[in-house]
């Protein structure tokens, strides 16, 4: 590795911007925003291992996997705004507290 940059700071990446994400999902359970933010910022720690682990072994299926995790991602972005946009001009909030209920 000719820049410097080892396994290991990737790792330590991943694992920094986890504690992150799980941090914002266990602080943080009244704004959905936030939550939505959090799940995404979980999944970017996983491509940073993936990365990683794809630069440390020579082997692109890590940047492969990159790829479709992005692209779930995106669309699980895209259908969560839709749905929270959807219960905001129904209910006039995103509070998780005030939109437990199911009820039509």
């Amino acid at each position: 590795m000719a820049n410097g940059v080892t396994l290991g700071h990737y790792l330590a990446l991943g694992a920094v911007l986890f504690c992150i994400s799980v941090a914002g999902i266990f602080l943080n359970r009244r704004n959905i925003i936030v939550l939505l933010m959090s799940i995404e910022l979980m999944l970017l720690s996983v491509n940073v291992n993936f990365v990683g682990f794809s630069r440390y072994l020579g082997d692109a299926s890590g940047q492969v996997f990159v790829f479709f995790i992005l692209t779930v991602a995106a669309a699980e972005a895209a259908i969560g705004l839709a749905i929270l946009v959807t219960l905001f001009r129904n209910r006039r909030t995103i509070n998780v507290a005030e939109i437990d209920s199911m009820k039509g």
